[in-house]
């Protein structure tokens, strides 16, 4: 353990220094960051997100918060410290492998690599799947997408559709599309506090009307939409299908249950996903704990859930509360988190 903190102390030194940053103030700087959060409007959004959040703005139908993105045009802005009003893509490309962890920078270079996002959902989302990266890069994009919900709560009756329950041919898939029975083919799921599922690239999936998630997901903002209820968008247009594209993508694979089974338990960490995208784990806090990221070699996210905690970091103190995000440098070291506090943990 000793040896590899040592290690890593040396590499957070010579990513800083090989960075042509000011040394020690460049590393000093390099803790915490939070960032203002890109509110979308949509059809299907609803009033959830700015309460839940403490915003003191006024927006409606706001269906998604995007807390930490790197999608370009459309990238999160630092609210705090020396680096306020720089983008996460500026961050990235100053700071390197300082920021996101070396075997990260090599692999993404100056992308960040994830997207996490609150979603308030009023209305029924689109029934969609996202292409794996093969897939994408057939039709000209980088990445695929592969991401994870944790469900927030739902309204009463809330549900959503993740997976098949029926093995289906890409030709019926068609014609279940066709003729509005593409939802029969799909297993639904009501929406509880707490539930967590994992929709690998290629997984048809739809959240429901009420329902509310913090999404974690590869950077990419690829969608190809089976099927929309034939609504039609505010210039009174149905809303484009990707109905072939779709067929491509998806995974005709059928399993018995598509939620992610996992314990409950206080103060201890529970790993709730791990794949080539993302590791995500859930903690639930009623006691101080130390989150030691010594030997990580990757930048950590901490998406807020519930209540509120003090996180200390070389005499550095945030405070996070549910509905805030906070981005950790792959420099960190270790954390201290003080406070009855739910939250996500999310690295690569």
């Amino acid at each position: 353990m000793q040896i590899n903190k040592l290690a890593k102390d040396f590499s957070i030194y010579w990513a800083v220094w090989n960075n042509n940053a000011t040394f020690a103030p460049s590393f000093r700087k390099r803790l915490m960051y939070k960032f203002k959060p890109l509110l979308k409007q949509t059809l299907w959004g609803g009033d959830k997100i700015i309460p839940f959040k403490r915003l003191d703005v006024t927006m409606d139908h706001v269906g998604e918060s995007w807390e930490i993105s790197g999608v370009e045009g459309l990238e999160t802005v630092v609210a705090n410290g020396p680096d306020a009003g720089k983008t996460l893509n500026t961050l990235v490309r100053e700071q390197k492998s300082a920021l996101v962890g070396q075997a990260n920078y090599e692999r993404f270079g100056d992308e960040f690599p994830l997207l996490v996002k609150f979603i308030d959902a009023h209305r029924d989302l689109s029934i969609q799947v996202h292409p794996n990266d093969e897939v994408a890069q057939r039709h000209g994009k980088e990445h695929g997408k592969t991401e994870m919900w944790f469900c927030l709560g739902g309204e009463p009756g809330a549900s959503l559709y993740c997976g098949l329950k029926q093995h289906i041919t890409p030709e019926l898939y068609a014609q279940m599309v066709a003729n509005d029975t593409i939802t029969d083919a799909l297993a639904r799921y009501d929406v509880h506090e707490g539930d967590v599922f994992f929709i690998p690239a290629g997984r048809i999936h739809a959240i429901g009307a009420g329902s509310m998630v913090a999404e974690i997901q590869q950077t990419s903002d690829i969608t190809y939409r089976i099927y929309d209820y034939k609504r039609r968008d505010k210039d009174g247009n149905l809303r484009q299908l990707h109905t072939r594209e779709a067929a491509e993508a998806i995974d005709y694979t059928v399993k018995d249950n598509y939620r992610t089974p996992y314990e409950v338990e206080k103060n201890v960490p529970e790993q709730l996903v791990e794949c080539p995208y993302f590791t995500t784990a859930l903690y639930d806090l009623d006691e101080p704990m130390l989150l030691d990221y010594s030997e990580l070699d990757s930048f950590v996210i901490l998406m807020g859930l519930k209540g509120e905690g003090m996180l200390t970091a070389d005499g550095e103190t945030f405070t996070l509360r549910a509905g805030e995000t906070i981005l950790l440098p792959a420099t960190t070291q270790e954390v201290k988190v003080e406070g009855e506090l739910k939250f996500l943990e999310t690295y690569v």
